[in-house]
């Protein structure tokens, strides 16, 4: 499956609702706003319209947009909301039985009614789709989906899983009308139909057109009349010139550091600003346990001693992102600094030769990092090829880079055939569960054969049953150790967030949170 990740999200963190929710925000009935459009440039793809199929950045914004789901993220919030939902609970004290209630009266935006039978049918059809790029592996503890009545939905966990709401909440729970979609099927023409606060009018190589929905009934306040969202398909330069050259009204995802940082230097000269926010986006080296080399502890320690995360991201990434010390970011619940703590902040040679001789390894360790050039952030390529001179510059190592395109890539690591690898990742909701269980639980997307007793056996299923989000800190406490004693992954930057938006565009700091919506609705243009 590929991992969500790619570019940015404002801090924030809190527990997740347990108890009964209730109603949050101003329904609204997707009247449009202003009476304009706005343009949104984008360096990302979006490689789905199918919400079983997609499970990327640039996806999960169109599912956001187009499709409801039964809770959603309200703007500037890190809990669960209901938006098609008129109010969901767990029905038990085990958090295995979760209800949900819809609203009156909800339509699909062409006409159809949306009843209890298409959130099951949404459900039921991801999982049995079960597609590898698909978010079928977010729902390991459901169970089943039973609908007593059109309004009531019943989900049946296996496991205590006090996250659900949040995983609901996201793109994955995005539904679909079960009249529109083949229920053992991906849909292949390139349309959507949802009952989100926007319509996917089209969908080609070169853009996406949505429109409002006027039969969206939900909590969005929709500002204006619709979006046009531009791809650049990882053309940085591109974009940064149809900005200046007013084709885009925002440029969001993927502006290399050196781009925003002449748009700050110009000071709003250029008609054009920076709208910066704090992100839960992360980027990682990952080691194949199974190597004859990166499987070796004291290679992996060697190299935590020996990068220089301050160095990195002054030279490469401009300040546009801070240094990170454990697998769980900052402005994240749970979050320790145990890389930090373990290794320290300062490059040490004389410890890394120290892991490396209780290795037995005396002579340079020969290493290649493997990378892909702009799936992870447009610097990828270059920000390997400055940690490989850190390990060189030590005496220590003879490593190099290559650089291999995405799809050859994710299908090299799924082989095994590479030792150190990058990979990013966005969380699919806001809680520390979202950074571990699917690196260390059941289903490890990172492919890198790490497994540990105590994470997989005890920390994850007492984490992911505690309905009391902030009384699991000791336990992520804990994981987060592990992992820096072991060292299956070597945390390196935590972005922040960033678009670029022209002087008569406004909304767009309510776009950028940890939730990592990209509410269309917000924005409008002057």
């Amino acid at each position: 499956m590929n991992m969500r990740n790619q570019w940015p999200v404002l801090p924030v963190v809190a527990g997740l609702a347990s108890g009964l929710l209730t109603g949050c925000g101003t329904e609204t009935a997707g009247t449009g706003g202003t009476g304009t459009s706005v343009v949104m440039g984008m360096s990302d793809d979006v490689l789905a319209t199918d919400p079983a199929s997609g499970y990327d950045p640039g996806s999960w914004l169109l599912f956001n947009n187009v499709f409801q789901s039964l809770l959603s993220f309200p703007k500037g919030a890190t809990e669960p909301q209901p938006e098609a939902a008129e109010q969901c609970a767990f029905s038990d004290t085990q958090t295995t039985v979760y209800r949900c209630t819809l609203k009156d009266d909800l339509k699909f935006s062409n006409g159809d009614a949306l009843t209890s039978e298409d959130v099951k049918f949404s459900f039921d059809r991801m999982l049995k789709i079960n597609d590898p790029d698909g978010p079928a592996v977010m729902f390991p503890t459901l169970d089943k989906v039973e609908t007593p009545d059109d309004k009531t939905v019943v989900f049946q966990l296996n496991t205590p899983d006090a996250t659900f709401p949040s995983k609901i909440a996201s793109g994955a729970g995005s539904i679909v009308d079960q009249e529109q979609y083949d229920a053992s099927g991906l849909r292949k023409d390139d349309q959507a139909v949802g009952s989100g606060p926007y319509k996917l009018d089209k969908f080609d190589n070169d853009e996406a057109v949505f429109s409002v929905n006027e039969s969206y009934k939900g909590t969005a306040e929709v500002q204006n009349d619709g979006v046009t969202l531009k791809f650049f398909h990882g053309d940085q330069d591109a974009l940064k010139k149809a900005l200046s050259a007013n084709e885009v009204d925002i440029a969001y995802r993927g502006l290399t550091a050196g781009g925003i940082a002449d748009v700050e230097k110009s000071g709003g000269d250029s008609g054009v600003e920076v709208v910066e926010g704090s992100s839960a986006e992360v980027q990682h080296l990952v080691f194949n346990m199974d190597d004859p080399v990166a499987g070796k502890l004291g290679v992996r320690k060697a190299m935590a001693y020996l990068i220089d995360r301050d160095a990195l991201i002054k030279d490469v990434y401009q300040g546009t992102a801070t240094p990170l010390y454990s697998i769980i970011p900052a402005g994240i619940s749970g979050h320790n600094t145990a890389f930090f703590d373990t290794y320290g902040a300062r490059p040490s040679k004389a410890k890394a030769a120290a892991a490396l001789q209780d290795e037995g390894i005396d002579g340079k360790v020969k290493l290649t990092l493997w990378s892909t050039p702009s799936r992870y952030g447009p610097a990828t390529d270059q920000e390997l090829k400055t940690i490989a001179k850190q390990l060189n510059d030590s005496g220590l190592f003879d490593a190099d880079v290559q650089s291999v395109a995405f799809d050859q890539y994710e299908k090299d690591i799924a082989d095994g055939k590479y030792g150190v690898y990058v990979k990013g990742w966005i969380p699919d909701y806001p809680d520390a569960d979202s950074f571990t269980a699917p690196f260390f639980g059941k289903g490890n997307v990172l492919s890198n054969n790490y497994s540990n007793d105590a994470i997989t056996g005890t920390l994850i299923p007492r984490t992911a049953a505690e309905s009391d989000r902030a009384a699991t800190d000791d336990e992520f406490n804990r994981l987060q150790d592990i992992v820096a004693e072991e060292v299956p992954v070597l945390p390196v930057w935590q972005a922040k967030q960033y678009a670029v938006v022209r002087d008569n565009v406004y909304g767009l700091e309510y776009c950028l949170d940890a939730s990592t919506v990209f509410r269309f609705w917000e924005l409008s243009k002057g």
